[in-house]
């Protein structure tokens, strides 16, 4: 058992402890090319969060972490059978609940790493916080973390080089062989400014990808996965600790 994991620990325990900082993973159920699973998502940043929160856990802080959200925002592949999609108005409407709990039970501090590229919280957050002015709601992306360039070879996004590798250290049983993985190759759009960071517009995913991968996977190891999972798990619980020791009234400098 590991007290800092919600799902894993007991009332008995529980109701003894303060907690500083409530962490929710959030990932997606998605088609990750040929040899990933639906759930890669969830099991990375899974994976990542319980390390991190051991590793502050065993330096006294109190961080507790809570059920992660399997499913994200898939409008743009629900044309891809089995892929699970979770509105942004859905979204909103769980962590106000998740908000409401916590706030009755004096935990002032709600961390949620994302694992979704299709997940973007921060309006989301902005709503829902104001709603709560003595409460912090924060988020981060994982995988925006760690200069991905400096250990993998190929860019990508999606079922790439990096989530590969990742997956290979955190859970290589459910890694196919990469002889059966598609190539990652994906199109762009044909206005050149959608595919710059000042517009935007959302990708179909059939529309740009034959194996639903953006980025090849074939340079993916274990050995890549395990030194990335120990730089993003640094940066992690980094954050987590500097989290649980500032508290609400000296958030800012």
């Amino acid at each position: 058992m590991r007290p800092y994991i919600l799902t894993e620990t007991h009332w008995s325990d529980v109701s003894e402890q303060e907690f500083d900082l409530a962490i929710l993973p959030w990932g997606a159920t998605e088609a990750h090319n040929f040899h990933l699973p639906y759930g890669t998502d969830n099991y990375e940043t899974e994976a990542l969060v319980y390390e991190a929160a051991r590793m502050v856990w065993e330096k006294g802080a109190k961080v507790i972490v809570l059920p992660t959200m399997p499913m994200g925002v898939n409008t743009g592949q629900t044309d891809i059978y089995m892929t699970l999609n979770m509105n942004p108005s859905t979204q909103q409407s769980i962590l106000e609940d998740v908000m409401e709990s916590l706030d009755g039970y004096g935990v002032d501090k709600l961390l949620i790493v994302n694992g979704h590229g299709g997940n973007d919280f921060r309006q989301i957050v902005r709503e829902v916080g104001a709603a709560y002015p003595d409460m912090l709601l924060a988020t981060c992306n994982w995988f925006q973390s760690v200069d991905q360039g400096k250990i993998f070879e190929n860019a990508g996004g999606h079922a790439d080089e990096m989530e590969t590798s990742l997956m290979l250290y955190a859970r290589p049983e459910l890694v196919k062989s990469l002889d059966e993985a598609g190539d990652g190759k994906a199109k762009k759009f044909s206005v050149e400014a959608l595919n710059e960071s000042w517009a935007w517009a959302e990708r179909r995913w059939t529309s740009i990808s034959d194996d639903t991968g953006v980025g090849d996977p074939r340079k993916a190891s274990l050995e890549k996965g395990e030194q990335y999972f120990g730089e993003v798990t640094a940066k992690l619980s980094g954050l987590f600790e500097d989290l649980c020791n500032t508290s609400m009234g000296k958030l800012f400098t």
